[in-house]
C-alpha cells in the first residue's frame, strides 16, 4: 500500500513538474517586443551592478587590484577571439535585457526572480569568501569550498534569472552562448593560480569542482 501511494505521489510530482514546464516553454518567447519602460529588465541589472558596486567599496585597494588581476600578455590567439566573443556577446544579452519588458505575473518570471535573487545572494557571498582571504593565500573558503570560481557560477545563475524573468529565448542562448566562450578566460586564471600556488592549489582542484558537482581536472599542457 506504500509503495502504491509513493508511487501515485511521484506521478502527481511528475505531471506537475512537466506542466509548469510546459507554462514556462509556453511564456517564453524567441524575440520578444523591444521597448524603453519602467519595468524593463534593466532593473534586475540595476540592482546586480548597484549591489557589487557598493560591495566593491568596502573593498581595500589591495583586494580590489587582485579581483581584477589577470595577465592575459600569455593567452593564445584563440583565448584572446574566445574573450572578446564572448564579451561581446554579454553586450548583446545586455542591449537586450535593458529594452525587454519583465514578465511581471507570469511563471516565467517567479522562476526567474527566484534564479537571479540566488545568484545575487551566492555572486555577494563569494566576494566577501574573496575579500575576506589573505592577499598571499588561495581563495578557497566560504563557496569557493564547493565550487572553484562561484563569483562565475554566481553571475550565470543571476543571468540566466534575469533571461527567464523578461520571457526571452534568444537572450538565454547568447548569455548560455557567452558562458562557454568564457571558459578560456577561467582556465588561464586557474593556470595562472597553479603557477602562483603550486601544489597548494593543485590540492584544492583535486577537492573542489570547477563549477558544482562535476570534479574536472586540468592537464599539466593545459586545455584550450
Amino acid at each position: 500500500m506504500r509503495l502504491h501511494r509513493h508511487s501515485q505521489r511521484l506521478a502527481l510530482l511528475a505531471a506537475v513538474a512537466e506542466r509548469k514546464v510546459m507554462i514556462v516553454m509556453v511564456e517564453m518567447e524567441l524575440f520578444p517586443a523591444l521597448e524603453l519602460g519602467w519595468f524593463n529588465g534593466w532593473i534586475l541589472l540595476v540592482v546586480l551592478y548597484g549591489a557589487f558596486g557598493i560591495l566593491l567599496l568596502t573593498f581595500p585597494r589591495a583586494a580590489v587590484a587582485r579581483l581584477y588581476e589577470y595577465d592575459r600578455s600569455r593567452w593564445s590567439k584563440k583565448q584572446k577571439a574566445y574573450y572578446a566573443i564572448g564579451k561581446l556577446l554579454i553586450l548583446v544579452n545586455l542591449i537586450l535585457t535593458i529594452l525587454t519588458p519583465l514578465r511581471v505575473g507570469s511563471t516565467v518570471f517567479v522562476l526567474g526572480t527566484i534564479l537571479f535573487a540566488i545568484g545575487l545572494t551566492g555572486f555577494n557571498i563569494a566576494l566577501l569568501n574573496f575579500k575576506n582571504t589573505p592577499l598571499d593565500q588561495p581563495v578557497t573558503k566560504g563557496l569557493y569550498g564547493v565550487s572553484r570560481h562561484p563569483q562565475v557560477l554566481m553571475l550565470f545563475v543571476a543571468g540566466v534569472g534575469t533571461c527567464l524573468a523578461i520571457g526571452s529565448w534568444i537572450a538565454l542562448l547568447l548569455i548560455v552562448t557567452a558562458a562557454l566562450f568564457g571558459r578560456s578566460r577561467t582556465l588561464a586564471e586557474e593556470r595562472a593560480l597553479l603557477e602562483q600556488y603550486s601544489d597548494s592549489y593543485r590540492d584544492y582542484m583535486e577537492r573542489v569542482p570547477r563549477y558544482l558537482l562535476i570534479r574536472t581536472h586540468m592537464e599539466e599542457k593545459g586545455e584550450d
